[in-house]
């Protein structure tokens, strides 16, 4: 194993004897230097693994050292050592990118800590995430033979995706690996979960928020800021690409309520935005407001009504009420919204709909390069956050810190990666949605579907008397016989959405108070 090499940059570096050889003790090579002159020649010479750096000495001062040596080595670590405890030290310290900071007289003990924390991070953080997930692995697969709720389920997804985001972190693909198996058997049992009882969630005293109460149940309680409320809906926005963004939004804004919520089935655009904004039931919606509601066969866009759906909630709920809507589809029209932000902080209500995660998913479908760059989950999230940070609706979220406006984040579906297929037959006639379909003389693999006969009793409108509904499960997807292997090869591996599975069901929202 190499050995770790240190430069000692110190004007009384005699004094230090004691610490350079408890640190050769340690099998480490420390190489020992009186001034910043010399330190940067040998720098320059040499490799060294880190530098331990003297603040105060003659001629070069330790801070001008540092800037001479990140000049030319930036990512050689440097461990800044000072009498001082002067802030605006400590703050130029920082600024020049040290990787520790000790103030003197420091021990053994501390400096040991130092090395590890900076050479041996990675490592140990490693060691100790791959052994508590071990430790865990089986206190999950004894809680998915007993999940029996959806606040189960959703405690259990939950601590699903802390894992593989942890994990993501130290790239170990056998864990990784491991996690993933334990993930698709939990898609798999909440499958039969929510087929077995999703009726009765819908209509139970103790039912989750779903997509149709989620304003009423969750927003509307919370929006008591005199500032306003900027309510922000990200079109397919799954929990784990959420909780990549959020630390961003943390920035500048505390969180006060974290709701996880059930969208509605299909967990689909048409269905699940439209039964946020209406605050009803698919099936209301096309009684109640029929010059608004496209069913799947209907020809036109399936939500160009929103702002009128989210009028009439707030007409019932609180008429008082004063609200702006904006959706977002293009990048022109994100920088229209935020350079026009102060039409949205005059009302109580501003809401926007942003439909880029939603883009994304289906650009995957078609676009090569973009396969590339959402190859899996961990380039997915990435691909998210990149987007979201340099995004004018983060800029619009700056603003509206500014202006002490409350914000609210959330989606209306997740979606999840399809990997295999299941064959379907139908009429010509029948919805196009790979995760769901919809029609009459519907043919099917019967155990790979929740196949809902009588569509009323879910909630959801029919255009014809035999029509019904079929739920993918897991990560499949519906392809029709014909062409069956080339539309497979086509649409396996991108990511879909508007059946059955953790990814796509369970979903964010969260509330914000400025900071």
């Amino acid at each position: 194993m190499k050995k770790i090499h240190i430069l000692w940059v110190d004007d009384e570096i005699d004094l230090l004897k004691p610490h350079i050889l408890f640190l050769e003790g340690k099998n480490y090579i420390v190489s020992k230097c009186t001034n910043g002159s010399d330190a940067i020649d040998l720098i320059t010479n040499n490799n060294y693994d880190i530098v331990f750096l003297d603040e105060n000495m003659p001629g070069l001062t330790g801070i001008e050292t540092l800037t001479e040596i990140k000049n030319f080595k930036p990512n050689l670590p440097v461990i800044m050592i000072t009498k001082s405890e002067e802030e605006y030290i400590m703050e130029d310290a920082i600024g020049s990118k040290i990787a520790d900071y000790l103030i003197k007289p420091v021990n053994p003990s501390q400096i040991l800590l130092s090395l590890k924390k900076n050479l041996d991070h990675s490592r140990l953080i490693s060691q100790k995430t791959t052994s508590n997930y071990q430790q865990e692995f089986r206190k999950i697969s004894m809680d998915l033979a007993i999940v029996n709720s959806y606040q189960e389920w959703i405690e259990l997804y939950h601590k699903l995706l802390h894992w593989e985001l942890e994990l993501e972190n130290i790239n170990d693909s056998g864990m990784l690996s491991i996690l993933e198996s334990q993930k698709q058997e939990a898609n798999s049992l909440f499958f039969k979960f929510i087929k077995k009882n999703y009726q009765d969630l819908l209509t139970g005293q103790d039912r989750p928020v779903f997509s149709h109460t989620l304003f009423k149940e969750v927003i509307l309680p919370e929006m008591k800021n005199e500032n306003g409320t900027l309510m922000i809906v990200i079109d397919n926005l799954r929990y784990d690409q959420w909780k990549s963004i959020e630390p961003l939004i943390n920035t500048f804004y505390k969180k006060t309520k974290e709701t996880s919520y059930f969208s509605i089935l299909p967990t689909a655009t048409q269905y699940a935005r439209n039964a946020i904004f209406s605050g009803l039931s698919p099936l209301d919606m096309e009684k109640k407001h029929p010059n608004y509601w496209r069913n799947d066969e209907e020809e036109g866009g399936k939500n160009l009504y929103e702002k009128e759906f989210l009028a009439a909630q707030i007409n019932r709920l609180k008429p008082e009420l004063s609200f702006d809507y904006q959706k977002i589809t293009t990048l022109k029209a994100a920088k229209e919204v935020d350079a026009n932000f102060n039409n949205l902080k005059k009302h109580d209500l501003a809401v926007i709909v942003y439909n880029f995660i939603d883009m994304l998913s289906h650009s995957k479908t078609d676009v090569n390069v973009i396969k590339e760059l959402a190859g899996n989950e961990k380039a997915y999230r990435s691909l998210t956050l990149s987007w979201f940070k340099n995004s004018p609706i983060f800029n619009t979220i700056q603003k509206a810190r500014k202006a002490g406006m409350q914000l609210v984040i959330t989606t209306d579906h997740g979606t999840i990666n399809c990997k295999n297929p299941s064959k379907v037959i139908g009429t010509k006639n029948i919805s196009s949605n790979l995760r769901y379909k919809t029609g009459s003389s519907l043919t099917y693999e019967e155990k790979n579907v929740y196949a809902v006969k009588n569509p009323k009793n879910i909630y959801l409108p029919t255009q014809h008397m035999n029509s019904s509904f079929i739920f993918a499960k897991e990560d499949q997807f519906f392809v029709y016989p014909n062409n069956y292997s080339r539309f497979v090869k086509y649409f396996k591996n991108t990511y879909q959405h508007g059946g059955i599975s953790l990814e796509e069901m369970i979903i964010p929202c969260a509330i914000f108070e400025p900071k």
